[in-house]
């Protein structure tokens, strides 16, 4: 779940909701089967609000897209793809800030996988240097997913840097974004390095998940987007995208592609989702800094400024295996072994036990350290 309200329940867009019911009582609609390459107004309207409604890639019609399903679809469409007609590149790295399900797939797809985090649990911040360790090992010709771009904090020099190794190493980029909108609470924000990669002249795949950011978590739809050099690459892409899709799925559902395009093909309504978009990201930031402070506050031992440093719904607590293991076990709170929990399910309600838990998970198992016999030197 991409975010929950202050009460607890699954956040949906208010404009979410009247969109639904205006769509429910339009007597036009006929509930035919969607093409296999999906709703063009719907995909058109997911290409503009990824790279620009002026996009010049656009224009020059050398970007496109299939109507994908679920959160997963788009990923699952390209790596058929590129398993078919890119032999060569049977090795994938993924790098991401978290354990992404992408590798699943391409390891069902006959894959070597190779997963990088570029979260450092010891310097307690998203780590440029292990990218670019990455970046070095990785052989020529291969597949890079990086998983929510967003969450790729580098200098300008640092990503010429990152483009000219790929460029010369000819790895292809699978880019993923997953929830546009909800990491900086900025649309273009949260995608210029896509747009600074198109203006650079590369070839990717995106995968652009789109239900979590309209809160329709049970209408999962995306879309593959293909970013090719010229019109007539990206034709013979789509067209071969076209076979895989009707192997897969045939049709794509239609429900949640139309709320979405009715919201970004009215001003009014993609002017109250974008203001939607603002308010779950000041409400996220607002609960990272109580957090903060209520730690800060119960004396907890350790810096906690990393929980506000980085944006999105998840974050990493900062927090070691060990005390991973107290909140579960002694406390009943459950989250993941490395610690990244989702901060909008953190409210008013349980934000006083979480923080009391975790500080007590800190000096609990400080104080098991500190009571272990230290080693003589010889």
């Amino acid at each position: 779940m991409a975010c929950m309200t202050k009460d607890g329940s699954p956040w949906v867009s208010d404009v979410v909701h009247k969109t639904r019911l205006q769509i429910a009582e339009d007597p036009s609609l006929d509930y035919e089967y969607l093409p296999t390459m999906g709703m063009k107004s719907f995909i058109q309207a997911s290409l503009e609000l990824l790279f620009g409604k002026h996009s010049h890639a656009i224009m020059e019609n050398r970007v496109g897209g299939v109507h994908t399903v679920g959160d997963s679809g788009a990923f699952q469409l390209g790596v058929q793809f590129l398993r078919t007609w890119c032999r060569d590149a049977d090795v994938v790295y993924i790098v991401s800030s978290q354990q992404e399900p992408h590798g699943l797939i391409f390891r069902d797809m006959g894959f070597t996988v190779h997963e990088h985090c570029i979260w450092d649990p010891k310097k307690l911040c998203m780590d440029p240097n292990i990218l670019f360790n990455v970046l070095e090992q990785i052989p020529s010709g291969c597949v890079l997913v990086v998983g929510n771009i967003a969450d790729c904090k580098l200098t300008q020099s640092q990503w010429i840097m990152f483009l000219s190794t790929l460029k010369s190493k000819q790895i292809f980029p699978f880019f993923d974004v997953p929830c546009q909108g909800l990491h900086s609470g900025d649309l273009e924000e949260d995608t210029k390095i896509l747009r600074y990669f198109v203006s650079s002249g590369f070839e990717f795949f995106c995968s652009q998940s789109l239900s979590r950011s309209f809160g329709i978590y049970d209408e999962g739809v995306g879309v593959l987007v293909v970013v090719a050099l010229h019109n007539q690459h990206l034709l013979c892409v789509l067209s071969q995208l076209m076979t895989f899709a009707q192997a897969l799925w045939l049709s794509p559902p239609s429900t949640g592609a139309r709320i979405i395009t009715s919201i970004l093909c009215n001003p009014a309504l993609l002017g109250e989702w974008k203001q939607s978009l603002k308010e779950i990201v000041e409400n996220i930031m607002l609960t990272k800094e109580k957090v903060k402070e209520k730690l800060r506050l119960l004396g907890t031992p350790g810096s906690w400024d990393h929980i506000t440093q980085h944006n999105g719904t998840h974050g990493y607590l900062g927090l070691n295996s060990r005390q991973v293991e107290y909140l579960i076990r002694k406390k009943h709170i459950y989250i993941p072994k490395n610690g990244r929990i989702n901060f909008t399910c953190v409210n008013h309600n349980n934000i006083d036990y979480i923080t009391q838990a975790i500080s007590e998970a800190v000096f609990f198992t400080r104080s098991r350290e500190n009571s272990l016999p230290k080693e003589k030197n010889p």
